[in-house]
């Protein structure tokens, strides 16, 4: 087993060696086979290691000595240290995903989990951001930089470094300086960043992953890997463009190192741009503005919105969020039901 917690870490290791085989297999399936991220790795991991501790505290000794009660156990446990509805709607569907994967291999004699139910997860509606709003969050850094220029946070590059402000620019005691030259690289990158997020709602890890090489600056699309290594191609728009030959022409360049590579967003010390730090540049723009507080996430949900209000078809709509099932995006069609009943209650005197 690789990566987790050490909490996780010393649970599997308690774990009887069959049991433990089983989960380091498992890993490798959904890592080698199923490509999902490490993130996703780690999280099924640590929900199939409580589990089948779990089991163990059951009197089990191997994962073919698991049924359908003691899942049931699990979850009731789970529930009665107070884990979140979300919470155990993602540890049954790791159950799940776990004995389908094992009766498959031979480990378990049935699919145990497969008529396992959890609590269906209650999704709050996503906060967006008027259309007036978001546009002046993507035009920020063009306003005033003294005052709207975020400060960027310190923190890992992918290169390993550390990422940090080209200059001491964004200190409140030492504001930036519009003819400072040194200070436009990286508002010119703040653009992008914001342009892409909002204008082709991808998520913060999809746009920090691009390479130049990802821009069809012909076609006005962006080559994006999302989950599950899937690829799809997402158009944007001529401010987008604008923005984009802004960076590579006069920013980028400023900005690269050796060490560089082919990333399209760089951090202010030449590395591949962080998503940590993407979001801490998103919400000290919109903080700078007065704007609700807002994350990367929060730019997606307002661009799947507009897409909807402005007549965009749902299908369409899922296939450039890069939504694997058409449920994930209808969300979106309650917001904007949402927002009609707010207008319907406030405007109408029969409300």
């Amino acid at each position: 087993m690789t990566g987790g917690t050490r909490a996780t870490r010393a649970t599997h290791e308690a774990l009887p060696p069959a049991m433990r085989e089983a989960v380091d297999d498992f890993a490798d399936h959904l890592a080698r086979v199923r490509n999902r991220s490490a993130h996703t790795v780690r999280a099924y991991v640590a929900d199939v290691v409580s589990l089948l501790d779990h089991a163990v505290r059951m009197g089990c000794s191997a994962p073919a000595e698991l049924d359908l009660t003691v899942l049931r156990s699990w979850l009731a446990r789970q529930r009665t240290v107070g884990a979140a509805r979300t919470s155990l709607a993602r540890r049954a569907a790791a159950a799940r995903t776990f004995s389908a994967w094992a009766h498959r291999a031979g480990v378990l004699p049935a699919d145990v989990a497969a008529p396992l139910s959890s609590p269906r997860a209650h999704r709050d509606l996503p906060t967006v951001l008027r259309a007036d709003q978001a546009a002046a969050l993507v035009e920020a850094p063009d306003r005033r930089p003294d005052l709207t220029r975020p400060a960027e946070a310190t923190g890992p590059d992918a290169d390993g470094r550390r990422d940090g402000s080209a200059t001491e620019a964004a200190r409140q005691d030492d504001p930036a300086d519009p003819a400072r030259p040194e200070d436009e690289p990286v508002r010119l990158r703040d653009r992008v960043l914001l342009e892409l997020l909002y204008g082709t709602g991808v998520r913060v890890s999809e746009a920090c992953g691009l390479d130049v090489a990802d821009v069809d600056h012909g076609r006005r699309v962006i080559r994006v890997l999302g989950k599950g290594g899937r690829e799809r191609s997402v158009p944007y728009g001529v401010p987008a463009q604008r923005a984009i030959d802004d960076w590579l022409r006069s920013g980028r360049p400023a900005l690269a190192v050796p060490g560089s590579g082919e990333a399209l967003l760089l951090g202010a010390r030449g590395g591949r741009l962080n998503p940590t730090t993407a979001r801490r540049i998103v919400a000290g723009y919109a903080e700078s503005l007065g704007l609700p507080r807002v994350s990367p996430h929060g730019l997606r949900h307002s661009a799947a919105t507009h897409l909807l209000e402005g007549g965009a078809d749902l299908r369409a709509v899922q296939e450039l969020l890069g939504h694997s099932s058409l449920g994930s995006t209808q969300i979106y069609t309650h917001v904007s039901v949402e927002r009609l009943r707010a207008a319907y209650r406030q405007a109408h005197p029969r409300a």
